[in-house]
């Protein structure tokens, strides 16, 4: 249970990285400290014949490396439609590093093993992989191009219609909504049409608290 919840912390961390360095930094450091713990309770508690110094500190850091590839090819897989260009990178390249890995790490297996001709094979398929998923990922980009919205890059549009709340400039030098126009040569607030107290004012803006 520890490997696979290592695994899986890495591999989450390896190819969302680029969203939050700083979140999935810490996220990486919890599954490789989770997946060492794994190794340490497998290899060493969990055994009879523990393993000189020398050798544990090669399966650990085998077994880190291991954990990386997993979480390279699982990561990869998994978020290769969110992330196609990296994931193009992540699934090969996670095929090498766990196999390289997984020969050092086993103490019955040599590791000039990683240049035989089973190793030769794994370097083809993985290579094959590389450029199967970056023509995959290219294509992808292509179908995205043209459905996305483009935003800061046309020029803005210009607008012919003035809004109701752009203020114009009356003959008098006041400022008044382009939407109320005061008619040319009508009397001012507070004095009407025969010099009275006001009682002739313009239609609809009786008492609303606007000057003309």
């Amino acid at each position: 249970m520890l490997y696979f919840v290592g695994a899986g912390l890495i591999s989450g961390a390896v190819v969302h990285h680029p969203l939050d360095p700083a979140r999935y930094t810490t996220i990486a450091v919890a599954g490789v400290g989770v997946f060492l713990a794994a190794t340490v309770v497998n290899e060493f508690l969990l055994t009879k014949d523990r393993p000189p110094l020398g050798r544990a500190l090669v399966v650990i850091g085998a077994s880190l490396l291991l954990s990386f590839g997993i979480g390279m090819l699982s990561g990869g897989l998994q978020h290769f439609d969110d992330f196609p260009a990296r994931g193009s990178v992540l699934v090969p390249l996670g095929i090498v590093v766990s196999f390289v890995a997984f020969v050092v790490k086993d103490a019955e297996t040599p590791s000039r093993r990683v240049l035989s001709p089973l190793g030769l094979a794994v370097l083809l398929v993985a290579g094959g992989g590389y450029v199967g998923l970056s023509t995959l990922a290219a294509g992808m980009g292509t179908a995205s191009e043209g459905g996305g919205h483009s935003h800061g890059g046309g020029a803005p549009e210009n607008d012919e219609h003035r809004t109701p709340s752009e203020p114009s400039t009356s003959e008098n030098g006041s400022t008044a909504p382009s939407g109320s126009r005061t008619p040319s040569g009508a009397p001012s607030a507070g004095t009407g049409a025969d010099g009275g107290d006001g009682a002739d004012t313009v239609p609809g803006h009786a008492d609303d608290g606007h000057d003309h």
